[in-house]
């Protein structure tokens, strides 16, 4: 059973961090690519940002380039995000996931195939 649980979200201030973290287990994702989402209310899930198997490349939404960054720790099973200089647009609920399709640094909702609950990122201008 391939499971995703991510923790680290919270209400912050406009300009604010936060760090998401997501723990997997049920597989040896070392094997796959990873990536995390967000979706806001009334709108379609959004992808951020993506990882590379081994972490040597990665690839981000424009808007949060420069202030997000992905990295991931394959002896531990963990991606995370940290997220600087927070803006209220970026409120939503991130979602980490594992893409099993092969693909070097996906972008795509059909690409990946596992996702966690997520967890909620509230911004306040």
């Amino acid at each position: 059973q391939v499971q995703l649980v991510e923790s680290g979200g919270g209400l912050v201030q406009a300009g604010d961090s936060l760090r998401l973290s997501c723990v997997a287990s049920g597989r040896t994702f070392m094997n796959y690519a990873m990536g995390w989402f967000r979706q806001a209310p009334g709108k379609e899930r959004e992808f951020v940002a993506s990882i590379s198997r081994t972490g040597g490349d990665t690839n981000y939404l424009n808007t949060v380039k420069g202030r997000f960054t992905i990295s991931r720790d394959n002896a531990k099973n963990t991606v995370d995000l940290q997220m600087v200089s927070l803006r209220p647009e970026d409120t939503a609920v991130y979602s980490c996931a594992v893409s099993t399709s092969g693909v070097y640094l996906p972008r795509w909702v059909s690409e990946f195939a596992y996702w966690g609950q997520g967890t909620q990122v509230t911004v306040s201008s």
